[in-house]
């Protein structure tokens, strides 16, 4: 899994998370700090905050059936 930064339609940066700590309180807030301070240059410049969206990016494998 990875939780990903954007700056309006740009993406910042995707860190890897674990997906077993994410029921871990603060887990997720940890890493939106460092984020915003490793980028608070740029968050300075744009008016709009930043948004984090975690995905896992693992393919699914799914099957369509056809009703027939």
């Amino acid at each position: 899994m990875q939780l990903m930064m954007y700056l309006n339609n740009d993406l910042i940066e995707a860190l890897p998370i674990h997906k077993e700590s994410l029921c871990l309180p603060g887990y997720l807030g940890k890493f939106k700090r460092t984020l915003k301070l490793k980028y608070s240059d740029i968050l300075k410049q744009c008016p709009d905050p930043p948004e984090f969206l975690v995905i896992d990016p693992t393919p699914v494998n799914t099957t369509y059936v056809s009703k027939r």
